[in-house]
């Protein structure tokens, strides 16, 4: 499942012969940027910062919190986990492949895994922790000031931390999947069952439109209208989360904000009011609950979500109108071809 050296197939174009040529591409290799180029020291570093408890405030969180390795990087939770006495307001999403996204978060705020890195980190209601401290608690271990000069020849900086959490972040590959197989011109790759999904994928369902290239997300937003989760606003810690992101945000009528502006909050556009990042489909069996607020627990729901057209009143879906053996069959192209090849994961020794 997770392939951290980069041993992937390098493909541009789509061999397999549908309408829809050249939209899906299998797993590349995942890009540096020049600034922060990989090696082994700092992919390793990076592990260990990623599964530190000290990077948050009062010691008990760390990035694989709710990034767990076993449950798809990812939490199982509607909502993610968050800082004790707080509730956090989003889903947390996967892990897998984030080196490939151009935007990251569910709002898109922040476009590279360096940026990215540290917002969790500082944010009151993730692991609450303040940067200039948590410099000098790494700075406390000789283990990590030995690392850092060899890594970066210097000492420990917030912006080093970030480049190697990026690093590491990069090696989060699923890949070699039945849909890489297929691509690369394997035509037993896929069940007979599975095929049928891919074609209505591909197809009637019309999902390639959005999930499209190599990770199956095409980069953009969307205002699907997702129901808002009930459950959750039944919590008052929730709604305090959205009113101090608002306001962070500086949304001028935050106090009577009753519901999830998404990517609006970015933009402050009209169009992006409820607007989501299209999610990686990758591994998409192991990285439950669905959409940014958790709402649906199963694939089962979501495909009912789309078959309906999405929410009231969004004008980004239509009704898809598919029968009960076209739904079973794309569910089962979504479980079983877009699973990556297994591998273990190996956990750091934390210092």
């Amino acid at each position: 499942m997770v392939n951290s050296v980069f041993k992937l197939v390098l493909c541009a174009v789509l061999t397999a012969g549908t309408a829809h040529a050249g939209k899906l591409m299998p797993v590349s290799e995942v890009p540096a940027p020049a600034t922060n180029q990989q090696t082994p020291e700092k992919i390793e570093l990076g592990k260990k910062l990623f599964f530190d408890r000290r990077l948050s405030g009062d010691g008990t969180m760390s990035c694989s919190t709710c990034h767990d390795p076993d449950k798809g990087f990812s939490d199982d939770l509607a909502i993610s986990l968050s800082y004790p006495t707080t509730r956090n307001w989003r889903n947390s999403p996967t892990l897998f492949n984030i080196g490939l996204q151009k935007f990251l978060f569910h709002d898109g705020r922040a476009h590279t895994l360096e940026e990215q890195a540290l917002f969790p980190m500082m944010s009151a209601f993730e692991m609450n922790q303040n940067l200039d401290f948590v410099e000098e608690e790494i700075r406390s271990v000789p283990e990590y000031v030995e690392a850092f000069r060899k890594v970066f020849g210097g000492e420990v900086t917030r912006e080093r931390m970030a480049m190697a959490l990026a690093a590491f972040q990069r090696t989060l590959v699923s890949a070699n999947s039945p849909l890489d197989r297929f691509l690369t011109g394997d035509k037993k790759a896929f069940s007979v069952e599975a095929k049928k999904g891919y074609d209505v994928f591909m197809g009637k369902a019309r999902c390639a439109d959005c999930h499209d290239g190599v990770n199956l997300a095409d980069n953009k937003f969307y205002a699907l209208n997702v129901p808002e989760n009930e459950e959750q606003e039944k919590d008052p810690r929730v709604a305090a989360t959205r009113r101090f992101v608002a306001k962070v945000s500086h949304y001028e009528d935050y106090l009577n904000l009753k519901e999830d502006p998404g990517r609006y909050l970015v933009t402050k556009e009209q169009k992006d009011w409820k607007a989501f990042r299209t999610p990686t489909l990758r591994e998409i069996a192991k990285t439950g609950p669905y959409m940014h607020n958790g709402i649906f627990a199963t694939l089962d729901e979501v495909i009912e979500f789309f078959d309906k057209g999405g929410g009231k009143g969004n004008s980004a879906l239509k009704p898809l109108k598919l029968t009960d053996a076209e739904k079973k069959a794309l569910k089962t192209f979504l479980v079983e071809g877009l699973a990556g090849e297994e591998a273990p994961f190996k956990y750091p020794k934390v210092p």
